[in-house]
């Protein structure tokens, strides 16, 4: 591991972290048990020490795959899932009432083998329910000792100061990349004013960015980027250029297309840590290597020329997904 270690909220974890969900859900071609299993602790083996994950993805599947692959190291690490989102008969449901947390939270619990969990995050804000109920509902499970530090996910400034007036927010998650910048118009700053992380989800745009997915993939039956406009035509065509450009800047560096993304989200603020997610084992090795070495200034001027704000084409969710989401 060579990329640090950054501040998450009260806990000191490794620069660069994992998210667990591509190894359960989401995506085709995932690992079976196995090699999941091996993965994870591959990932400790290579210094990190942030694991992501949640109740809904797998729909509890994940939380029961990293328990069981990450109890004999659970002193090492630090632990986060979300509640607010789950799986019920087969659907994605969005909750964020005090009840409802809390039996996720005890569900949670149980599935990751732990008496503790560090960061619980409010997976989305469920806008039926004022943000001021649910981060309240999180504040209590910290006085019962059942988790450590509260999060929030896909929320905008305005929320996040809502929140912040009940108990400390320890991290916000949220999708950012060279390809989805949105959080640069003012939560960026509001979590570094704060002093909140900021968790970089889907770092590497789910592959569009390390030319993983290119116009002639063909995506397994349910692989969430189908509904995804910016992996449609004509959309994709545009952002398969734009990571091609991506790749020289790499192949200038000796690094990998995946290294430069995470370096460039990195030099953003000692307060982003990004999260890449990945079921195969050079991946991993490869991201865990990111941050060895700044990015030069050349390099950082080129990618901000490259991937302005609006250059990549095509939204990051479909059109019903982003209703759900709260953002500035």
């Amino acid at each position: 591991m060579s990329g640090g270690h950054r501040a998450l909220g009260p806990f000191t974890v490794s620069a660069i972290g994992l998210g667990c969900m591509n190894v359960s859900h989401a995506y085709g071609g995932r690992p079976d048990r196995r090699d999941a299993l091996r993965l994870l602790a591959e990932a400790v083996e290579l210094g990190i020490t942030h694991f992501d994950t949640a109740a809904l993805y797998g729909f509890g599947q994940n939380e029961e795959l990293v328990g069981e692959a990450l109890a004999p190291f659970r002193s090492r690490i630090t632990l986060a899932s979300k509640c607010g989102m789950t799986g019920i008969n087969g659907k994605r449901v969005i909750d964020g009432r005090p009840e409802t947390l809390r039996r996720t939270c005890e569900e949670s619990l149980r599935r990751l083998r732990t008496d503790v969990i560090d960061l619980y995050y409010l997976h989305r804000w469920d806008k039926v329910v004022p943000i001021e109920e649910s981060v309240g509902a999180l504040a209590d499970l910290v006085t019962q000792g059942k988790i450590r530090a509260v999060g929030l996910s896909e929320v905008s400034t305005s929320t996040l100061e809502k929140a912040v007036s009940v108990h400390p927010i320890a991290a916000v998650q949220s999708e950012y990349s060279l390809s989805s910048r949105g959080v640069e118009k003012s939560l960026l700053a509001a979590c570094a004013r704060l002093g909140t992380a900021l968790v970089a989800f889907s770092p590497l745009c789910r592959g569009l960015l390390t030319g993983a997915v290119t116009e002639a993939t063909a995506f397994a039956p349910g692989d969430i980027r189908l509904a995804m406009p910016r992996f449609q035509q004509p959309h994709l065509a545009a952002n398969v250029a734009l990571a091609t450009m991506l790749r020289q800047v790499a192949a200038a560096l000796d690094q990998t297309p995946a290294q430069v993304c995470l370096g460039w989200l990195l030099a953003k603020g000692p307060h982003v840590l990004p999260i890449p997610g990945t079921g195969r084992r050079q991946h991993l090795v490869d991201n865990a290597g990111a941050g060895s070495a700044p990015l030069p200034s050349w390099a950082l001027a080129r990618l901000e020329t490259l991937f302005a704000v609006g250059a990549v084409s095509g939204d990051r969710y479909p059109p019903a997904t982003l209703a759900e989401v709260d953002e500035d």
